[in-house]
């Protein structure tokens, strides 16, 4: 497995961490009567700020492990770099794009529930969501694209 690709699984276990959380604190929610505004956007705000600091730690800690694996595996002092090259670029672009496209879907299905008459929280629900599982399926679809061979 290459660094891009460890790098990805780590992105892809905190955003499946993150919406695992949302998800039920959303059910919690629900089953103590309803959305509250005031929780609603605190869980926003958590889920938000969790992302963020999830990523960073996991993707220093992975980089920290792999170095640690690599000098022992090699019993050298020198510093493996992991360079991007266009392929890497390439499939990052094309993650995006799934991304983008999975994002609007998720936009396109908050209005539509907003617009058949639901409260304004199940739209920011939806459209917190939808970000949510866009990164998902950009994490998919970057580690399917490094595994086909892109």
């Amino acid at each position: 497995m290459s660094y891009q690709e460890k790098n990805i699984t780590v992105s892809l276990v905190s955003h499946l961490l993150i919406g695992v959380y949302y998800l039920s604190q959303l059910f919690q929610m629900q089953q103590a009567g309803g959305l509250v505004a005031a929780k609603v956007f605190s869980l926003w705000a958590t889920v938000i700020v969790g992302t963020i600091i999830v990523n960073i730690i996991g993707n220093i800690l992975t980089h920290i492990l792999l170095s640690i694996v690599h000098a022992i595996k090699t019993r050298s002092e020198h510093v493996e770099k992991y360079v991007e090259d266009e392929r890497d670029h390439l499939i990052g672009l094309k993650g995006d794009r799934v991304s983008y496209i999975s994002f609007s879907i998720g936009v396109l299905v908050a209005m539509l529930s907003f617009a058949f008459g639901q409260p304004p929280l199940v739209m920011f629900c939806l459209l917190i969501l939808s970000s949510i599982l866009a990164e998902i399926i950009s994490d998919l679809s970057q580690l399917y694209l490094y595994r086909r061979g892109f």
